[in-house]
C-alpha cells in the first residue's frame, strides 16, 4: 500500500510539477530582497490620512512547515519559535503560522503533492539532494542567492552543495550530521570491552552482548531509512564510498557483488539475533527506549540524537552514560568512512518573490535563524552539529558535555565522508530499496534478488531522465 502511494505521488509530481512550473514562470519576480528591486518597504502601507498618524502595516501571514515534532525534538522546535518571534516583531503585519509534520510524511507525501499542484507553504523542511533541486529545476523554489548576498551570508556554509542548482542556491541547510554508534559505555567498562577498531571486533562485541542476554544493536525498521542508515554505511565500506555517486550515472549498479555482500552482512546481522525481534514494527523512539531502558547496548542512528540521551525527562538515569563511536572499517588502520553532509533544511516558495510583504519576511527569517548564535545554540541545547563555518573550539566550548565531546572526537577521525544514498539517488530508487531492505529483514528475500529489483527500477528512473 505504501509502494503504491508513493509511485503515486511521484507520477503525480512529474505529470502536474510542469505545468506548476510555466504558471510561476508568468510570475513577474526579481527574487531580490525587498522585490521588485525594493529594500523591503513595501510591507508598509502609506496611511493617506490628514491626521498624520504613523503608517499601519497591512496584516499579512506565511506558513512554516516543519519536522521538529515529538518530545526528541523540543529544543529544536523551542529555538523555531523563537526565531519566528524575532522575525514577527521585525516585519510590519506579519503573522507566522507553524504547521508540524513528521518528517516522511513531509518528505514523502504531503510536500511532494504540494508541489504538484504548485503550492507549496512559503517556507517548508526539505532535502538538499535530490528534492530541492527537482522542485527548483520546475521553477517552485526562490532562488536565495541575492538574499544571501544582501545578508553576506552566502560563503558562511560548510557547503550548499545539496541545495543549489545551476550555480544558484535554492535552500538552506539547519545543521551537518553524521552516522555512528551510541552506546552504553557503563556496560562496555563493567564488561571490560573497548570500542573496536575494526568490522570483526564490532561483531566480536555484539557476540559478547547477546550472549550476556542483551540485544547488541536497538533498531527500529517500521521506517525503512533508519536500517538503511547502517546498510549505507557497510556498503560504503565493502563497495568504496564513491560506489553510490555511479548509481545514478549508470557508472557503478547496485547488483555489484561489493553491495550485495554488505545486505548480506546485514541480513547475517538479523539472522544471528544481534537486533530485537519484530523490528519491522517498531517506530524511531523505540529503539532509543531500547537503549534507555538498558534491554540493547548499541545503536547507529544520527548525531542529532544525542539531545535525546542528554535530557533527564527522556533518557533519566541513562544521562551521562552514553558514548558514541564511528562504525569501524573491515581492516585495522584503514580509513574511517562514515555519512557526514547537511543535506536537511527549509526551502522557500517561488511564489514569494511576487510579493513584496512575504519575500521581507522570508529574508528576516532568514537573517535570524543562520547566525553562529543560533548555530552554537542548536549545537549546545539539541546537539546538532553547525552548518555554518565555527571554530572547533568555539564548538567544544558551547558543549562540554561528555557525549557532544565523543562526537567532535568521532568527527576528527573520519578518513572519508560521504552523502547520505538518498541525497544522491532518485526518489523511486529510494522507494525501491527501502522496501528491499524492509524484505530482506523480514526473510522475505536474498540481497541478490533484492538489488536486482533495486537496479531495475534505477536503470528506468536513469532513462527517465535522458
Amino acid at each position: 500500500m505504501k509502494k503504491g502511494k508513493l509511485q503515486w505521488t511521484a507520477l503525480l509530481l512529474a505529470a502536474t510539477v510542469g505545468a506548476a512550473g510555466c504558471a510561476n514562470s508568468n510570475t513577474p519576480a526579481t527574487n531580490g530582497v525587498g522585490g521588485n528591486g525594493g529594500d523591503g518597504k513595501e510591507a508598509v502601507t502609506e496611511n493617506k490620512g490628514t491626521d498624520n498618524a504613523p503608517a499601519e502595516a497591512t496584516p499579512f501571514e506565511i506558513t512554516i512547515r516543519h519536522t521538529q515534532v515529538g518530545e526528541s525534538k523540543k529544543f529544536r522546535f523551542a529555538l523555531l519559535e523563537d526565531v519566528v518571534k524575532k522575525t514577527e516583531a521585525e516585519v510590519p503585519g506579519l503573522k507566522i503560522k507553524l504547521d508540524g509534520v513528521d518528517s516522511e510524511v513531509n518528505r514523502k507525501e504531503k510536500l511532494r503533492g504540494e508541489m504538484a499542484t504548485g503550492k507549496p507553504p512559503e517556507v517548508f523542511d526539505v532535502f538538499g539532494s535530490p528534492d530541492a533541486a527537482l522542485f527548483a529545476k520546475e521553477g517552485l523554489m526562490l532562488d536565495l542567492t541575492p538574499i544571501l548576498d544582501e545578508l553576506g551570508i552566502r560563503d558562511q556554509f560548510t557547503t550548499l552543495d545539496p541545495f543549489t542548482y545551476e550555480d544558484k542556491v535554492y535552500g538552506l541547510p539547519i545543521g551537518g550530521s553524521v552516522e555512528g554508534y551510541f552506546y552504553n559505555k557503563q556496560y562496555f567498562e563493567e564488561k571490560g570491552l573497548a570500542i573496536p577498531k575494526t568490522l570483526a571486533e564490532l561483531e566480536q562485541i555484539a557476540e559478547t552482548i547477546k550472549t550476556d542476554g542483551k540485544i547488541p544493536f536497538a533498531q527500529s525498521s517500521k521506517d525503512a531509512w533508519i536500517p538503511l542508515m547502517t546498510t549505507n554505511n557497510l556498503w560504503s565500506y565493502y563497495g568504496g564510498p564513491a560506489i553510490t555517486y555511479g548509481f545514478k550515472t549508470g557508472e557503478t549498479k547496485w547488483t555489484d557483488p561489493s553491495v550485495a555482500q554488505a545486505v548480506a552482512k546485514h541480513q547475517e546481522w538479523v539472522q544471528k539475533g544481534y537486533f530485537k525481534k519484530g523490528e519491522l514494527g517498531f517506530e524511531y523512539a523505540d529503539m532509543r527506549n531500547q537503549i534507555i531502558t538498558g534491554e540493547a547496548i548499541m545503536m547507529m542512528d544520527g548525531s542529532w540524537a544525542n539531545s535525546v540521551f542528554r535530557d533527564a525527562e527522556q533518557a533519566g538515569d541513562m544521562v551521562g552514560k552514553i558514548g558514541y563511536f564511528n562504525m569501524p572499517p573491515l581492516k585495522a588502520g584503514d580509513p574511517v568512512v562514515v555519512m557526514q553532509d547537511a543535506n536537511n533544511g527549509y526551502g522557500f516558495s517561488a511564489a514569494v518573490a511576487s510579493d513584496p510583504q512575504k519575500l521581507a519576511a522570508v529574508t528576516a527569517f532568514i537573517k535570524n535563524m543562520w547566525t553562529e548564535e543560533m548555530q552554537l545554540r542548536g549545537l549546545e541545547e539539541d546537539g546538532v552539529l553547525p552548518a555554518m563555518k565555527i571554530d572547533l573550539d568555539k564548538m567544544k566550548t558551547a558543549s562540554e558535555d561528555p557525549l557532544m565531546q565523543d562526537i567532535f572526537a568521532a568527527v576528527s577521525e573520519i578518513g572519508i565522508s560521504f552523502p547520505a544514498f538518498d541525497a544522491l539517488v532518485q526518489a523511486d530508487v529510494n522507494t525501491a530499496l527501502s522496501i528491499g531492505i524492509q524484505q530482506i529483514i523480514g526473510g522475505e528475500t536474498s540481497p541478490e534478488s533484492m538489488l536486482e529489483q533495486v537496479q531495475s527500477v534505477q536503470e528506468a528512473a536513469n532513462a527517465a531522465e535522458q
